[in-house]
């Protein structure tokens, strides 16, 4: 039935899927599962605390809660990509939400630091089984031109606020139950999602003649923890340390030998005509470059507000809920309502332009700086900038994919947007780590100062920090202005050709 005449199936699917009256459903439940994947990148954030006293953690092993967890997923996701393209997406899908509430169930009962570590990062590795699936089930499922701009308006809405939302979740779980319900609320949220997953979602099955590359994995992940362990390590030990180099060296390396591999290999785990697309090439850096700058912002307004402002977890956590939803504006009623008119630079270049300036706004923060009257208005302008970017950096990224790639090209998605985030709060922490110490040393001349210079010292490497992830995001702008010249949808894009096309 899907083998029409003269090589048609694809048309004939499409229209399958739209007549599929439980569509919207199904886009519920990969709403859902993405939404937990985003949400654990951030949501023990504000419970760190509690956690680091509870399990008697050092302030050097703390990082690792967050660190183990972007590491494994964003190192992974390739290969969880490839996992999709083999096994079926909804299978795929439903041992990921499988493993991934077993980890979160098994962290929450943590007994002792290796303990919660070990769970963090088993949950990254079933996040990059996951959620490459998800976002491939929602390709294949929504093939109409606008029907898939509101499907990728709300898929990228959660994309970007889920992060923030995570910090709401977190302070009021923190603060009202135990720190350890950050990781339990993920079991019930799994659960719901697994029964809609098997009851909702229809998926044909993988493709037989996929088959792993495993020396591409340990190649590419192996780079990436490397870069990523370089920069946080580069935090207390300096960017000259031995150890420090060895990292960038060997971690340069690796990658060097994985694009030397991924040329020769049988059964590629990134197959490099999906990068060399200049349209898909420049949405994956514009993410990386715009989730370096988010990640460092949600770092240091977290500790700004806590530690500066004397925020509770919870009124922490409300205080970024107008960026949350500037970013679900920006993305499902202007990026949603305009993608299948506008050519997706015409919002990208924008969006990084808005998210640029709410972050040069922040630069000016002091000690006593007025939330409503300093730091909402950037939050605010934040938050539009990022919602109009990454709606078009999903639906262009995954535009036009043969099915045998589109698990791999939704995992590639999303490891731009995990390694961002990694690269960017330990890169970003160290630069405003080594800024504090040198303001405190420079005017600090006796204990009496502490009091006074100490905090101002940690606002000034606060504000350094965002002046570098400021220029970050101007450079994904720029990035997507050269790079992504892909036209409207409403006029030939490849955005209108089905992900659902036949393979030959």
């Amino acid at each position: 039935m899907s083998i029409g005449r003269k090589g048609e199936p694809a048309p004939t699917e499409a229209r399958t899927v739209e007549a599929d009256p439980h569509r919207w459903w199904a886009l519920v439940v990969i709403a859902l599962a993405q939404l937990m994947v985003v949400l654990d990148a951030t949501i023990v954030n504000i419970a760190l605390p509690s956690a680091q006293r509870a399990l008697h953690m050092s302030d050097g092993n703390r990082q690792w809660v967050i660190t183990a967890y972007t590491l494994a997923f964003g190192g992974l996701l390739l290969l969880g990509g490839r996992i999709a393209d083999l096994a079926g997406r909804k299978r795929t899908f439903v041992v990921g939400l499988i493993g991934f509430a077993a980890a979160s169930a098994f962290g929450g009962a943590a007994t002792s630091p290796a303990m919660l570590f070990g769970a963090r990062a088993v949950q990254g590795a079933f996040a990059a089984v996951l959620a490459p699936s998800a976002l491939s089930l929602l390709t294949t499922t929504f093939t109409d031109v606008r029907e898939r701009g509101k499907a990728f308006g709300i898929y990228g809405a959660l994309a970007g606020s889920g992060s923030a939302i995570g910090f709401i979740v977190g302070g009021l779980l923190t603060e009202y139950l135990n720190w350890r319900w950050c990781l339990y609320v993920n079991v019930p949220v799994a659960v719901v999602a697994v029964l809609g997953a098997l009851t909702l979602l229809h998926d044909r099955p993988g493709h037989g003649d996929v088959r792993l590359d495993v020396p591409g994995a340990v190649l590419g992940c192996g780079g990436l923890v490397a870069i990523v362990y370089g920069f946080s390590e580069a935090e207390p030990r300096g960017w000259t340390d031995p150890l420090v180099i060895a990292l960038f060296a060997v971690g340069v390396a690796l990658l060097v030998g994985f694009v030397w591999w991924q040329n020769r290999a049988p059964s590629p785990l990134l197959p490099l005509h999906i990068v060399r697309d200049r349209n898909r090439a420049g949405c994956f850096l514009t993410m990386m470059l715009a989730v370096i700058g988010m990640f460092g912002l949600f770092l240091f307004m977290t500790y700004y507000l806590q530690v500066i402002l004397g925020y509770s977890p919870v009124r922490a956590g409300l205080a970024f809920l107008p960026l949350t939803a500037a970013i679900i504006i920006g993305s499902t009623q202007i990026s949603a309502r305009l993608l299948h008119r506008v050519a997706p630079r015409a919002l990208m270049v924008p969006g990084m332009l808005l998210a640029a300036s709410g972050l040069l706004l922040l630069t000016r923060m002091t000690v006593a700086s007025s939330y409503s009257g300093e730091i909402l208005p950037a939050l605010l302008l934040m938050g539009l900038g990022m919602g109009l970017t990454f709606m078009p950096v999903f639906a262009t990224a995954t535009a036009g994919v043969a099915p045998r790639d589109a698990g791999v090209t939704s995992a590639t998605v999303n490891t731009a947007q995990q390694v961002g985030g990694s690269i960017g709060t330990a890169l970003l922490n160290t630069i405003a780590t080594t800024s504090s110490a040198a303001y405190v040393t420079a005017r600090l001349h006796s204990p009496a100062e502490k009091a006074a210079v100490v905090p101002a010292g940690v606002v000034h490497g606060y504000t350094v920090a965002i002046w570098w992830a400021a220029g970050v995001m101007l450079l994904a702008g720029l990035v997507a202005g050269l790079m992504v010249t892909a036209r409207a949808p409403g006029h030939g894009a490849p955005t209108e050709t089905p992900v659902a096309e036949p393979v030959g």
